[in-house]
Parts: C-alpha cells; sequence; structure tokens
C-alpha cells in the first residue's frame, strides 16, 4: 500500500523545520508569503545559526548588520520565535518585539500569528502551540503555555519582560541623522532594554538593522565592547571587512566586491539602487559602514567648473550667520564664518549652478551691511528676482534677530526659516545631487575655499558654506518651488 503523500510531505516539513531553523525557514515561507517563491542565499544560513547560538544557550547578545530587502525582519522577528515555540518545543519563551514605529512591529506581530496559527503550523505543532482567547491582539497574543509575543515602538519600551527581547530597526532612515532622535533612541538602548530581560543571565537581545549614522545603535554597541556578537554582511564583500564570529562563522566570500544575495540583489539591481541613494547612505545602508571608504559627504571632483550659467535660472541667496570677527593676533580658534551662497536651478530644473559666495568673519554691525551689500549687487547682475533666505535660530533672540536682519531688506524678496535637523541631514539631498553631476560651480576666486571645505565636510573645522548650500538648495527645491509652475 503506498504511503499518504500529503501525510509524507508533513513528515518531511516536520524533519527538515526540526533539525534547523533555515530549514524551518524555506517550509514555512509559502504560509507567509503564498504568491512568492522562497528565493535562498547563504547569508539566510548565517543568521539562522547565530539564532540557533542563542536557541542553544552558546550566545545571549546578537548584533546583525544587514542590507535591507535580505529577509532579516522575517528571518528574527518571524520565523525564529514561531521556530522556538514550535519545532523546538519551548512554548513558553516569551518575547519582546520592537522597531523604531509601532505599524512596523504590529506588521511582524501579526505575521508571527498569521504562520502560527496556519492549518500546516497547527498539523505539525498544534499539540505544543495553542493562543488563548483572552489575550490575543495584533499588539499581543500569549499561548496555553505563557509564552507571549509583544510588539511596541521602540522608545516605547516598558511594561513587558522577555526571554528574548528583537530590536528590529531601532532608528528610522529619516530620523537617524537627527542628533536628537538618535541620542534618545541610544538612549533608550542603553537604559532600558536591559531591564525587560527576565533573566540577566540567560535572556537574549538580539539587535537587526542596517547602518544609518557612526552613533546608531550599533555604533554605541560596538564602541562600548558591550559584548555583542557581531554577524555583519555587507552588500558588497570588502576583504578588509570580512566578518569572523566565535561560533565558527565566517564570511565565505573571496573576492572585493561579491554581491551578498545575487539571487535577489544581482548586479545591475545593485548598481541601479545606488543611483538615487547616493555614496553615503550606500555605505551605511549598504556596506554597513556608515561613511565612504574615502570619507565625507562630498568629493571634489562631482563639482564641474563653467565660465556661465544658462539663461533663465531661477536664483536664491541663502546665507549662513555668524556675526563674530576675527580676533587679532590669534592664530587658532578663530571663530566661523558668515556665508552667503547664491545657486541657480536650470529653467529645465535639472541642473542647480552655484555662481557666488561671499564668506567673512564680521561682526554684528558690519553683518547687515554684508547683507545689503551683496543683495544689491545680486539685484544689479540678475535682476530682482533673487530670492533672500536667512536662518532663524531657535528662541525669542532668533527671531528677534530674523526679523530685524529682513526688515534691514525692505525691498527684497527676502525670508527667514528655522534650521530644520542637524548639519549633516540638511547636507544629505544636495550630497546626492553633486555626486549625481547636477551641481556645477560658475568659475571664480571663490572655488577652492568652497571645494576645500566641501571635501573635509562633516569633518572639516568650519561648515558654513556647506550650511549655506543646503540651505538654498532646500528653498529651490521645496514645496514653494514646485508652485513657481518648475519641474520639481
Amino acid at each position: 500500500m503506498l504511503a499518504d503523500p500529503a501525510r509524507l510531505l508533513r513528515e518531511l516539513d516536520r524533519l527538515d523545520s526540526e533539525e534547523s531553523l533555515a530549514g524551518f525557514i524555506r517550509r514555512a515561507w509559502p504560509v507567509i508569503e503564498p504568491a512568492t517563491p522562497y528565493v535562498h542565499g547563504w547569508h539566510i544560513d548565517a543568521i539562522a545559526e547565530h539564532l540557533e547560538a542563542i536557541t542553544d544557550g552558546q550566545i545571549t547578545r546578537l548584533l546583525i548588520n544587514v542590507p535591507p530587502g535580505t529577509m532579516k525582519s522575517l528571518c528574527v522577528g518571524v520565523f525564529w520565535p514561531a521556530w522556538e515555540w514550535g519545532p523546538k518545543n519551548r512554548p513558553s519563551t516569551r518575547v519582546v518585539a520592537t522597531s523604531h514605529s509601532i505599524p512596523l512591529a504590529v506588521r511582524d506581530n501579526l505575521k508571527a500569528r498569521r504562520l502560527i496559527t496556519s492549518d500546516w503550523y497547527q498539523a505539525l505543532w498544534g499539540d505544543r502551540v495553542v493562543l488563548t482567547g483572552d489575550q490575543n491582539a495584533k499588539t499581543k497574543f500569549e499561548n496555553t503555555k505563557t509564552g507571549f509575543r509583544d510588539a511596541m515602538a521602540f522608545k516605547s519600551l516598558t511594561g513587558s519582560r522577555g526571554d528574548r527581547v528583537i530590536i528590529d530597526d531601532p532608528h528610522s532612515v529619516d530620523s537617524a541623522e537627527s542628533e536628537a532622535e538618535r541620542n534618545s533612541v541610544t538612549t533608550t538602548f542603553l537604559e532600558s532594554v536591559p531591564t525587560r530581560l527576565n533573566s540577566p543571565r540567560h535572556s537574549a537581545i538580539v539587535v537587526v538593522m542596517q547602518r544609518l549614522h557612526e552613533r546608531d545603535v550599533s555604533g554605541v554597541i560596538l564602541s562600548k565592547a558591550l559584548g555583542y556578537e557581531h554577524l555583519m554582511l555587507p552588500m558588497e564583500f570588502e576583504p578588509e571587512r570580512r566578518c569572523v564570529t566565535s561560533i565558527g562563522f565566517q564570511d565565505p566570500r573571496t573576492e572585493d566586491g561579491d554581491l551578498l544575495f545575487p539571487e535577489r540583489f544581482p548586479r545591475e539591481v545593485v548598481e541601479r539602487d545606488k543611483i538615487p541613494l547616493g555614496s553615503y547612505a550606500v555605505a551605511g545602508q549598504f556596506q554597513q559602514r556608515p561613511a565612504p571608504r574615502e570619507g565625507g559627504l562630498f568629493k571634489r571632483h562631482w563639482f564641474g567648473i563653467v565660465r556661465t550659467a544658462p539663461a533663465g535660472c531661477d536664483w536664491v541667496r541663502a546665507w549662513d550667520l555668524a556675526a563674530s570677527e576675527a580676533k587679532v593676533g590669534k592664530t587658532s580658534g578663530q571663530p566661523a564664518y558668515t556665508a552667503g551662497l547664491l545657486l541657480g536651478r536650470s529653467r529645465d530644473g535639472q541642473q542647480f549652478y552655484i555662481a557666488d559666495v561671499r564668506r567673512d568673519r564680521v561682526s554684528a554691525g558690519k553683518l547687515e551691511e554684508m547683507l545689503i551689500n551683496t543683495a544689491r549687487q545680486d539685484a544689479q547682475n540678475l535682476g530682482d528676482g533673487v530670492r533672500i533666505s536667512l536662518p532663524q535660530d531657535p528662541g525669542g533672540a532668533g527671531k528677534f534677530q530674523a526679523a530685524y536682519l529682513v526688515g534691514k531688506l525692505i525691498g527684497f524678496n527676502a525670508r527667514a526659516t528655522p534650521e530644520s535637523g542637524d548639519k549633516e541631514t540638511r547636507a544629505l539631498p544636495v550630497s546626492a545631487q553633486a555626486e549625481a553631476g547636477n551641481i556645477t560651480l560658475i568659475k571664480g576666486a571663490w572655488n577652492d575655499a568652497f571645494l576645500d571645505e566641501v571635501s573635509s565636510f562633516p569633518s572639516g573645522t568650519f561648515k558654513d558654506q556647506v550650511d549655506a548650500l543646503s540651505r538654498a538648495f532646500q528653498e529651490l527645491s521645496g514645496p514653494s518651488y514646485g508652485m513657481l509652475g518648475v519641474l520639481d
């Protein structure tokens, strides 16, 4: 008599799943993604092996840095907890799962619950895992063996204690460059996460994320030597940074530039995706080192130099203010410059031209004179359409200074607005445009000083010209620009 094919398949599913987490991921995939064929990569085995090392008690702290789109959230936040409950017969395990936003944390909670309650999973491990009816919500569900999975936003990490604390992307891409937001997240990590463990000795913390800043949560873990096993897998292999871990893993790639997951991200896709990201984001999100190999946000060779800008450009003169004079006889620790940068956007909206930079150390009184004289010269050279953009510092004094200076520029199209984000955050969009070859300098005596500053940013001493460039770029790229009827 022939064996029942369905029963045989279930038995193969059970054996493969109970043998390894990677086997469970392969077998459970159609339950989570029924319309998408499973594509395996060796990095999934690597992630699974390190999570198994936690299950087996070899390690209790794990940091995983991998590029986006490589199944990190599914492996760590969905498949692993379900594997521990069912195939490993540990349904009493309690999981606290977090991400930078509650919708993302809930997304993986729902996927995990859908997997656990599926006919496939229940047919194999339903005798081990039964969800309770009194606590079965999208943010938290429990089973009859006291295990639970509790989802929450990372910065709201309170209440539950777990045997596993999973931290999946604690920073958002948009906020990681903000110093205040970044510090808030790292403070939560250092002060709140250790108190969320059931057992300080045996409970585990897993951080899985792409690198977004040198001082993100990963950077804090590494700089403070907090005892985390570090699984670091860049999109393109860099032999000098080969990952080797204590459980016997070594990145198997051999050639510089070998891809991490070519089955899903072949060379043409990787190169295509690099263009909109820019080298700074590629270095962090793809390569897991949040600074390009050459360092800095700008390269000198990105900026071409021409003699004149085309007719019909839209112009803005943006300022970065520092009302202070150089101290006579002092050779170090000089005050910052006041800088005014004149930026134009071509009629088709595709190219930007830096036509002039005014830069000096001036007193408050001379600052007014510098602003007014520059505005008059711009109007004489380019007409009355040149906008003037001034920064407004926070607080009452900043508002007063901004209103005072705008008042001194009566007759010109001047306005003051607050800065948003730190200097690096503001420079990222213009850096990507420069790398794409869309920003050109008009030949002038100021060119060398400008290129020296931008090529050393953000580690250089002075940042005034970059600040002015970021402000001008924002002025020409923001919503108000689109209202002018020019292609945004």
